[in-house]
């Protein structure tokens, strides 16, 4: 079990489109059992390679629930597609989100409420899930990360001005910024 460092908004790798993964071998194994190992000390429902250094396309998720039981996985170089999101104003209660590498913060963002993606597992298998709700929420929050973006990149002006007064704030916005789980006392 190793729990890796999680970069934080500003470092290069996670504003960067992440490269195909086109080696499958024991180091990439051990890589996605340090993410999930991350990612439930965190704990987040998600994590893509670049927040923990590694410009590779792949993301670890898991999320449990009373009504569906666990839903956990892998995808490496996945594809995604999404309805496009309702107009209108995300609701705060119903659509916020938050994330391990803009942590301790919470902002309303609208996404599409079904999603395809397409990838491989480790063993190069093909991975296919088409979900709804909450988990196209996961989906598109990781997918996004593979291409260089953090949610707070896409939200509407008036939180962008909160999220450049908080990462002013906290000294983000610069290369080599992390905290490690289970070490640092964030809330994400």
């Amino acid at each position: 079990m190793a729990i890796l460092p999680i970069r934080i908004t500003g470092d290069p790798v996670l504003h960067s489109p992440a490269e195909p993964v086109s080696v499958f071998d024991d180091s990439l194994r051990q890589l996605v059992s340090d993410m999930f190992d991350t990612m439930d000390a965190a704990p987040g429902v998600g994590l893509a390679a670049p927040q923990v250094g590694v410009p590779l396309r792949l993301f670890v998720y898991g999320y449990d629930t009373d009504e569906v039981g666990p839903w956990r996985g892998v995808v490496i170089n996945p594809e995604l597609w999404i309805t496009p999101p309702p107009a209108g104003e995300p609701d705060e209660e119903e659509e916020s989100e938050g994330c391990l590498s803009f942590p301790g913060e919470r902002f309303p963002l609208r996404r599409g409420e079904e999603a395809i993606l397409t990838g491989v597992d480790l063993e190069q298998n093909p991975v296919e899930l088409r979900v709804s709700g909450w988990h196209a929420r996961i989906l598109q929050h990781e997918y996004d990360h593979l291409d260089g973006y953090l949610y707070v990149d896409r939200l509407g002006r008036h939180d962008r001005k909160i999220v450049a007064k908080v990462t002013k704030k906290m000294g983000w916005g610069v290369p080599g910024v992390s905290w490690m789980p289970g070490v640092d006392d964030l809330d994400a």
